[in-house]
């Protein structure tokens, strides 16, 4: 596929990375030729320097050629008119953007009339909403939903006194209360992906997948570990685009405190929330973090722009009791780095935002991509369409599908929402909504193509 990207920054170069491993011909535009220049060297993408909102540019880039054209700017403006004169002029048939302001989500202003762009995507919208459900599964490490909502696939690392710690995976179904289901869909060992079976014993320290229908997490995440207590107060670190979305969205649920260093942005904010305290301060500063009782909270947000102020004053946090902290970590090397020692959530934006800018590049019929593990693995909800004629896997079961080294298929929506955990003789049927999780990336193209129907398909 030949893919136009707009914008190099986080987000921009992110899905730059993700698409060229995978055999697409990309091109990536930016007005800062020595970030394209070091993006070059790393990433196997062409680049182009120059304004994404001149035609000159865009035909210079070979936008006349492109099939998909994904506008990552930091301008809203500028997104806006790239996918109008991608349509208006070059044709490109389908065109994504991303859009900051709640201003232009509207179906009228983004039409084919107007800025012509068939896909909107709010990468601040999705942290928050990301970040909001870490909060509601406080032992959680990342928490995922498919087929709307029915089917939650939750990370979380096994620790000492978990009933299912220390056992073989088949132990768990005992444990398990009547009437409620479930599978690990992968386990990290030491940042490696275990093939797990039922004879495959989870260790502490584990990074566990586990996939269920929503209203059976939970029991299910008690299994590895003792339920945390649930968050009640939460204290935030920058009042910046995410920050203030953040708390706008917890305040009602919470008991919220945000600190922020300006102080005419504080007052701005303070403003807006209704039931939020905003403070002046710098969220590395020991006595004022002291002063609100710190110690008292149960979750702890670092959501500033700068990655190394968020690093500092998440592990400071910590030191001084804070039950839970996260930190926003553009860099994605740190949030590797820093996950799992003081800090037990480093957050790269990009990577929650990707899965959004994926699920419109993917092959098939693909209604929801996550990417996980910051980038490393990937889950994907597929629709399973034809018959035993055209397609691999409608009307086979599990065990008679071609065997993917590491893909694993976690669970199936059927029907009105009926939500099954497959088994080895569960057998898929036309319609399905398939949950797939792939431990590396590289078995995604498999998967598609094992989706895929044949060409008489109608």
């Amino acid at each position: 596929m030949r893919i136009l990207i707009l914008g190099a920054g986080q987000v921009g170069s992110s899905v730059a990375e993700a698409l060229a491993s995978e055999a697409n011909d990309i091109t990536l535009v930016d007005q800062d030729a020595q970030l394209l220049a070091r993006l070059s060297e790393r990433i196997d993408v062409r680049t182009v320097a120059g304004n994404a909102a001149y035609p000159s540019v865009l035909r210079e880039a070979g936008i006349e050629d492109a099939d998909l054209l994904i506008a990552v700017t930091q301008s809203d403006q500028t997104n806006l008119v790239a996918c109008k004169i991608a349509r208006s002029l070059f044709h490109v048939p389908t065109r994504i953007a991303r859009l900051r302001s709640p201003d232009f989500f509207s179906d009228e202003l983004l039409s084919n009339d107007n800025f012509a762009v068939d896909f909107a995507i709010c990468p601040e919208a999705d942290i928050t909403d990301y970040i909001a459900k870490l909060i509601a599964y406080p032992e959680a490490l990342q928490v995922l939903e498919f087929a709307d909502g029915r089917v939650t696939l939750v990370g979380v690392r096994a620790i000492s006194g978990g009933l299912l710690v220390g056992q073989p995976i088949r132990a768990m179904r005992r444990h398990l209360p009547d009437g409620v289901d479930a599978r690990i869909a992968a386990i990290f060992r030491g940042h490696q992906p275990l093939e797990p079976d039922g004879d495959t014993v989870i260790e502490p320290g584990d990074e566990v997948f586990l996939v269920a229908a929503a209203e059976h997490i939970r029991a299910v995440l008690r299994e590895l570990r003792k339920e945390a207590k649930p968050v009640k107060s939460v204290m935030i670190a920058g009042a910046g685009n995410i920050g203030s979305r953040v708390a706008a969205v917890l305040e009602s649920r919470y008991a919220v405190k945000v600190i922020e260093r300006d102080k005419t942005r504080a007052a701005q904010i303070a403003s807006r929330l209704t039931r939020s305290l905003v403070l002046v301060g710098e969220a590395t500063d020991e006595n004022l973090l002291m002063q609100e009782n710190i110690d008292e909270t149960d979750m702890f947000l670092a959501l500033t722009n700068d990655d190394e102020d968020n690093i500092m004053a998440a592990s400071l946090a910590k030191r001084l009791g804070a039950e839970r902290v996260l930190a926003l970590v553009n860099r994605r090397a740190y949030a590797d780095m820093i996950q799992g020692g003081p800090i037990d959530i480093g957050l790269s934006p990009a990577q929650v935002s990707i899965g959004a800018l994926l699920t419109h590049v993917r092959r098939g019929d693909v209604v929801k991509v996550h990417s996980l593990r910051r980038g490393a693995a990937e889950a994907l909800e597929l629709i399973a369409h034809g018959d035993a004629q055209t397609s691999k896997v409608v009307g086979r079961r599990i065990e008679e599908l071609p065997k993917i080294k590491g893909a694993h298929i976690g669970a199936i929506v059927r029907g009105a929402g009926r939500v099954v955990i497959p088994h080895h003789d569960t057998r898929i049927e036309a319609e399905d909504h398939v949950v797939v999780f792939c431990t590396r990336k590289r078995q995604v193209a498999e998967v598609e193509r094992l989706f895929a129907v044949s060409a008489g398909f109608l």
